[in-house]
């Protein structure tokens, strides 16, 4: 992708999963990266698997105070950030009737709180310097209904609708775009679904099969490219078709 080489960037959720992947891209394209992660243990692990990183920082995205030290670090690794993908999330998979007010905070916090937290730190890092584009984490649950997802699809609904007014707002210095994937078979999805549940999906799918975190980073990739320059505002959907025939609101 044009106009990655160099550029600093900071990846949230970043030690496993679609993050580590969008790390390892970053690299690939001759980016000065750093990840931040809430896992000390997958901070050190992604730090060995990825030895070009800028470096590591352990944060929650949740805890303002933490993000604030964060960034703190970030400055001393960086001098400055021009690319966020802001991906750091949780889900809970839960009927609606038995979530839990503990529940529903913990998956505000995290998914649309602390997309909050590091999206405005970050827009007024770049704001200072050159500008930048943030790419926040979505999720086609933000489109469409889903069963036992309620916490996780208000919340990632909120992370669409908060990044279209941050495009507005931040425009023309800043880029604000979401990325929304549809089924992407990571760590958390392993853990979430049984193979069975993970074959229903895949027959949800019209391309056959579940996405990679490897295409998700490169949609990311693109998006903060410069081949992406007059893009901003806007929602990109990655899911094999799911969403085309509304087959994600089915059981």
């Amino acid at each position: 992708m044009r106009g990655l080489k160099e550029k600093r960037v900071l990846i949230t959720g970043g030690a496993t999963g679609i993050g580590a992947a969008t790390a390892a891209r970053f690299l690939e394209e001759g980016s000065r990266v750093v990840v931040l992660d809430c896992d000390d243990e997958g901070c050190r692990r992604i730090k060995k698997e990825l030895p070009g990183l800028a470096g590591t920082i352990c944060a929650d995205v949740s805890n303002k105070e933490e993000v604030d030290r964060a960034f703190q670090e970030l400055d001393g690794l960086l001098k400055g950030l021009n690319v966020l993908i802001n991906n750091a999330g949780i889900s809970l998979r839960k009927p609606f009737v038995d979530i839990t007010l503990d529940d529903w905070c913990r998956v505000m916090d995290v998914n649309l709180k602390g997309v909050f937290y590091v999206a405005q730190q970050a827009a007024r890092l770049m704001d200072e310097g050159e500008g930048g584009v943030i790419l926040n984490m979505g999720s086609t649950n933000a489109l469409v209904g889903s069963h036992y997802y309620a916490s996780y699809n208000a919340s990632k609904a909120g992370v669409v609708e908060l990044s279209r007014s941050m495009a507005l707002e931040l425009a023309p210095k800043i880029r604000v775009n979401v990325v929304c994937p549809g089924f992407i078979l990571t760590v958390m999805q392993k853990a979430e679904y049984t193979p069975k549940m993970l074959r229903t999906c895949e027959g949800k799918v019209p391309l056959g099969r579940l996405g990679s975190p490897d295409e998700v980073s490169a949609l990311f990739a693109f998006l903060a490219s410069d081949d992406a320059k007059f893009i901003t505002g806007q929602y990109f959907v990655i899911d094999g078709g799911e969403i085309a025939g509304g087959l994600a609101s089915q059981k």
